[in-house]
């Protein structure tokens, strides 16, 4: 799946609770209010559209800070 694909549905998510998602990729998630519940979401909404399911750990989900960490590492696991 595209990079702006997973971006668009992470701006679907934040649409959904009354945020807007930032242009800018180094915007710090808790500062646009993504949460962890948000990433679940996020997560559920890529593998609907894959067709797969997307195996992560938590220690993986605690370096990601920024919107671009979330869509690096929704890429990685892609190619996993």
């Amino acid at each position: 799946m595209a990079r702006s694909r997973v971006r668009e549905m992470m701006g679907e998510v934040m649409t959904a609770q009354g945020r807007s998602l930032p242009g800018d990729d180094a915007a710090d998630l808790r500062e646009i209010g993504f949460r962890s519940l948000d990433f679940s979401e996020l997560a559920l909404r890529v593998e609907d559209e894959l067709g797969d399911e997307l195996n992560f750990d938590a220690p993986g989900l605690r370096r990601i800070a920024t919107v671009g960490d979330v869509l690096d590492f929704i890429e990685q696991l892609q190619s996993a």
